[in-house]
């Protein structure tokens, strides 16, 4: 027998601890929740750098775990939220370190993915599952969880925070220019191929200078590879008023502050595409090893170069009607197939159109 759905929570617990782009796409399900149970209280179960991101979202009260803490870590939360019980833990991690750390959590019910959804058996930790919903975006697979539990009024709504020491932060590199933000490498994983060419890049940013006098702001955490990527697109721009550097000087609040002030981001799939999405930023996502209908910037995907479908027909030989939903092209010559016309392209239809500044 289904465990029952509270028909007034009072207490919301969610689980979600990764990645940057994934919790933006989650607020609009806090809103959602906020906006049916304005008195409910929401407990935001969340990673540390995902909450440097999110602190002080209005009416969320996080937990912080440390994915670096390990099994200890995982004691430790359970430590703190020893007295606490949740009338609903929403679970929206799919990964076994997230559901074994749901183990040590009280809640009355626990709500998962459905099988289709569901990775590494998390449908083994969790009471109710959602009803299937094929081929959905992110922001609609995290949104089916509060229709689940009654919600009706779904529309997106965000409303990051995002305090004035971050706009200054963003201001002393931005110092008063028009300008476009270029996020030019994804996060470091195994056989994750998602990033453009720097000559690529090199290419728009000239285009973006000439033909607009925008100021290109490179941005990226400071790792050794994005670090490097940054200094071969430098090389190629001739202009050197142009583009500026500003890997690694940004916190994560500052990041959000400078795309907000952005005329516009560029980016792979990562976490700034989501966050320009978020703060309503245009933004052009470049798209290729990942499906640009399930993971894109919701509200940017036509601005997007989606090349995905023609690297699912030269890479893996196969039809993109048929291959599983979230399947990736893990081949490094995929995103070859973006040029720096595509790009070029949607950055003139992009400039050439008022901004809707709602």
């Amino acid at each position: 027998m289904k465990r029952p759905l509270p028909a007034q929570p009072r207490h919301i617990g969610i689980l979600r601890l990764s990645a940057l782009g994934d919790v933006c796409n989650l607020v609009p399900t806090v809103r959602a929740l906020q906006r049916q149970w304005p008195e409910a209280r929401i407990t935001w179960i969340i990673g540390k750098g995902e909450h440097s991101l999110l602190a002080g979202l209005s009416g969320v009260e996080f937990v912080v775990y440390d994915k670096a803490s390990g099994l200890a870590g995982m004691r430790a939360l359970w430590r703190e939220l020893a007295e606490t019980r949740f009338d609903v833990l929403l679970h929206m991690q799919q990964a076994i370190r997230a559901s074994l750390l749901s183990l040590g959590l009280k809640a009355a019910v626990r709500v998962g993915y459905d099988r289709a959804r569901a990775k590494d058996a998390q449908h083994w930790f969790t009471h109710r599952q959602l009803p299937p919903h094929p081929r959905a975006h992110v922001v609609e697979s995290f949104m089916d969880f509060a229709c689940l539990l009654g919600v009706e009024d779904t529309r997106l709504e965000w409303r990051l925070s995002v305090p004035d020491a971050a706009f200054e932060e963003a201001r002393r590199l931005s110092a008063g220019r028009h300008y476009l933000v270029v996020s030019p490498c994804s996060s470091v994983r195994v056989r994750n191929f998602r990033n453009w060419s720097a000559a690529g890049f090199a290419a728009v940013i000239e285009h973006a200078w000439q033909q607009y006098g925008l100021v290109t702001l490179l941005t990226g955490s400071g790792t050794a590879k994005e670090r490097e990527m940054c200094e071969r697109i430098a090389a190629l721009v001739p202009d050197r008023e142009a583009l500026v550097d500003a890997v690694g000087q940004l916190s994560l609040k500052g990041l959000l502050a400078l795309i907000d002030e952005a005329q516009a981001v560029i980016a792979p799939d990562s976490g700034p595409v989501h966050m320009a999405n978020a703060l309503n930023t245009p933004v052009i996502g470049l798209y290729a090893t990942s499906n640009l209908q399930r993971t894109g910037p919701y509200c940017w995907r036509h601005l997007a170069v989606d090349r995905y479908p023609q690297a699912v027909a030269q890479f893996l030989h196969k039809d993109v009607e048929t291959l599983g939903w979230g399947e990736r092209v893990r081949h490094p010559d995929a995103m070859s197939l973006i040029a720096a016309d595509d790009v070029i392209d949607r950055l003139d239809t992009l400039l050439s159109e008022p901004r809707d500044e709602t």
